[in-house]
């Protein structure tokens, strides 16, 4: 256990831990890189290599031991997603006057605070900076070297960001800021301006099949080709991504296309759409269809351009090709527009089957 666990990107990682070898660790720092990059694996193990009470070296630079009290602790919190359903579910059985006041944060170990973005709007909510803003000044490290704040989005709201400004103006010397972005541009210039941005860049398709060959060795290789190109480059995301679920969503996507640009057949239409109903498990649904028609999209742009070398969805590249027959720029910018039109919608609770009924018209009068 250690950063040999953690695949690509090594000049990134030995800068960092250069930084932890010299003791000079960012006291504001910007993480970015797209999903699945392992931003957040990264900040978690940064926050144990500094704070490890056995630490180790490999390839010559410092590691962390993954087995003392503050390696342990640190890392429980690494199953993000179940942290933050446990802290949900923990408000969601309080009184409602406290609900309104509980704001939802992760802390496996007293020094290292997880800030997630707030359901429902999913953002860095002013509840969350405050409490980071008192931990920072007002609370210093208890059983670590250094203690580390991890915001993982740059969804901020705007009072929010704004008051993240202070701690990053005055730091404490005892305290480090990561903040986590896919986009470092949606952060406001003053926060940019303040941190060291690092960047996780995507790593090339041949390496991720290679990976997958040894992770996830029930991928056959036409499978692990198509993982590997729907990842974009994203380790997290090509270990995790559940192809049988994405070739599910690709069916009803391919639907809609068809609907919009051959002879339509809306029986089948309504057949696929009517099963997108309310309720959190039709909006995963929803979600997971709307990812997989901008996946097809933009595949028929890199067809319509004559680059279909880089076509993500690989295993249909000859069905791309007869859809893209005839297709213009210009329809294909306007079927991303309906896109981006229908997931505002779904984020406003329109009705979903309705919704992608009416995309997949619109589609075909353009």
């Amino acid at each position: 256990m250690g950063f040999q666990e953690f695949l690509g990107n090594a000049a990134t990682v030995t800068r960092l831990r250069e930084s932890v070898r010299a003791d000079r660790f960012p006291q504001a720092m910007i993480l970015a890189g797209p999903k699945g990059a392992g931003k957040y694996t990264l900040a978690l193990m940064l926050a144990r290599a500094v704070n490890c009470l056995e630490p180790t070296e490999s390839d010559g630079l410092p590691d962390y031991c993954g087995r003392c009290r503050n390696c342990e602790r640190i890392g429980e919190a690494a199953s993000l997603e179940d942290r933050v359903a446990e802290a949900v579910a923990a408000r969601e059985d309080m009184r409602e006057a406290d609900k309104r006041d509980t704001r939802i944060l992760i802390q496996t170990h007293p020094d290292v605070l997880i800030v997630p973005p707030d359901p429902p709007q999913l953002m860095i909510k002013m509840g969350q900076v405050r409490q980071v803003i008192h931990a920072a000044y007002y609370r210093p490290p208890a059983e670590a070297r250094r203690s580390f704040t991890i915001f993982t989005s740059s969804a901020f709201m705007k009072e929010a960001a704004n008051s993240l400004l202070k701690v990053l103006e005055e730091p404490p010397e005892h305290t480090s800021l990561i903040l986590l972005a896919e986009n470092p541009q949606e952060l406001l210039p003053t926060i940019r301006s303040r941190a060291i941005l690092h960047r996780l860049g995507a790593l090339p398709a041949a390496e991720l099949e290679t990976l997958l060959a040894k992770r996830r060795p029930e991928l056959r290789p036409q499978e692990r080709a198509l993982v590997a190109r729907l990842a974009e480059g994203a380790v997290g995301r090509a270990l995790g991504l559940d192809l049988g679920a994405y070739v599910t969503s690709r069916q009803d996507a391919l639907v809609i296309l068809k609907t919009a640009l051959r002879e339509p057949d809306y029986s089948q239409l309504f057949r696929a759409t009517e099963t997108y109903r309310a309720g959190a498990d039709g909006q995963e649904k929803t979600v997971h269809l709307l990812r997989a028609l901008g996946s097809l999209v933009e595949d028929l742009l890199l067809m319509v351009a004559g680059t279909p070398q880089l076509v993500r969805n690989v295993d249909m590249t000859a069905e791309l090709e007869r859809l893209a027959q005839g297709l213009t720029v210009d329809w294909i910018d306007g079927a991303a527009r309906a896109l981006a039109q229908t997931e505002q919608g779904m984020r406003r609770n329109l009705l979903r089957s309705l919704s992608l009924d009416a995309m997949a018209v619109s589609l075909g009068d353009r």
